[in-house]
């Protein structure tokens, strides 16, 4: 069973599937974030949706890369959640389905391409208290633990 972490399933809400692919990102002691302004301006763990007829780690090359502008290497598989939200942008209600990866960023490459994104690099304390949702929170402390 993957553990649900967000709001409770809204009754009789139709919600679709959306798998995503996230990432946590450590050097040392600091964390890549990716600030996002719109619909609220938040943290996350850089990633987001796969695309029919993607990978999932291919998935998580490209968002890296449009939300940090960085490269990443050896993205390892730690865990996965679930979280039901709306989402505005898409204006649908989802069953997010989040699949977390621990990687190593390699360099930067760019400047984000996603539009009302910005990388921030953060100490892992003040960006496990910065991130918005708790499942990202969840597996960031995860992977600190586990070094």
């Amino acid at each position: 069973m993957i553990r649900r972490f967000g709001a409770p399933v809204l009754r009789g809400q139709s919600y679709s599937l959306r798998a995503g692919a996230y990432v946590v990102l450590l050097l040392g002691n600091r964390v890549l974030l990716t600030h996002q302004n719109a619909p609220q301006p938040e943290f996350q763990l850089p990633g987001g949706g796969i695309d029919a007829g993607e990978s999932a780690l291919r998935a998580l090359h490209r968002e890296v890369f449009e939300e940090t502008g960085w490269g990443i290497a050896a993205p390892r598989r730690i865990g996965a959640f679930r979280r039901f939200a709306y989402m505005p942008e898409y204006d649908r209600w989802a069953e997010k389905l989040c699949t977390i990866y621990l990687a190593r960023p390699t360099r930067r490459l760019g400047l984000p391409s996603e539009p009302g994104h910005r990388a921030v690099w953060m100490g892992a304390a003040e960006a496990a208290e910065a991130l918005a949702n708790d499942g990202d929170r969840h597996f960031l402390l995860r992977a600190l633990a586990a070094r």
